[in-house]
């Protein structure tokens, strides 16, 4: 039995360490991206690993753009349809997580995320797609090591550069240059709007530009972004 509690306690103490070992790695690479721009994140590579699945010679579209060559219009957009509290929030909005969670249960399916744009950003720059508390819980924890290094401009600056914006496409740059032909700076009030309203379905409407869904949304989004509050 000594034996058997020595082996359990030396398996608790391995994972423990491991688990602060790969917890330290996401403190120490987060402190890194403050004043150094990410080349890549978790979700691209793995975007371009199914891409690559279908043609070995598959690129992504990306192109990394500062925070002030990027629309004012599609900064409010995107507050606006993601997350409207986004300037005064620590992270996470636990008021919109517990709307979602009551919207989900009356509807029986996953409808509403709630999830904030750290909270998203967290899950786009380190995780897998999985839903699970495990990877809940790591998203959290991410999330507030984000607020902890960065303030919500570079949080935000981060997040429209890496965003995926349809079926290989990623960043604001890169978006307004799919859809427009046209950079992320000369975005009108519309085609921000617009691009802001595929974030939650971004390859489904890479493929469905006449949705009559995104036509609707993208009206309600544009008499809401007056109202945005930026970083």
């Amino acid at each position: 039995m000594k034996i058997l509690r020595k082996l359990l306690l030396l398996l608790f103490v391995a994972a423990f360490g491991l688990v602060f070992l790969v917890q330290l790695y996401y403190f120490a690479q987060i402190g890194w991206w403050v004043d150094h721009n990410p080349s890549s994140t978790s979700f691209m590579d793995r975007q371009l690993q199914v891409l690559q699945q279908k043609n070995p010679k598959a690129r992504l579209q990306h192109q990394w753009v500062p925070y002030e060559r990027i629309s004012v219009h599609l900064k409010r957009a995107v507050i606006a349809s993601e997350d409207a509290n986004f300037s005064g929030h620590e992270g996470v909005d636990w008021e919109a997580m517990q709307k979602a969670w009551s919207k989900n249960t009356r509807k029986g399916r996953v409808v509403s995320g709630g999830s904030t744009i750290t909270q998203q950003l967290a899950k786009n720059l380190f995780l897998s797609g999985d839903r699970s508390y495990i990877r809940k819980a790591q998203e959290l924890a991410i999330t507030y090591m984000l607020e902890f290094w960065m303030d919500k401009e570079r949080i935000f600056e981060i997040y429209l550069n890496v965003v995926e914006l349809g079926n290989g496409v990623f960043g604001a740059e890169a978006g307004a240059r799919h859809y427009y032909g046209i950079s992320a700076a000369q975005l009108n009030p519309e085609q921000a709007a617009r691009l802001a309203v595929m974030l939650p379905r971004p390859r489904f409407f890479d493929r469905n530009q006449g949705s009559a869904y995104l036509a609707r949304r993208t009206a309600l989004i544009l008499r809401r972004m007056q109202a945005a509050e930026l970083p």
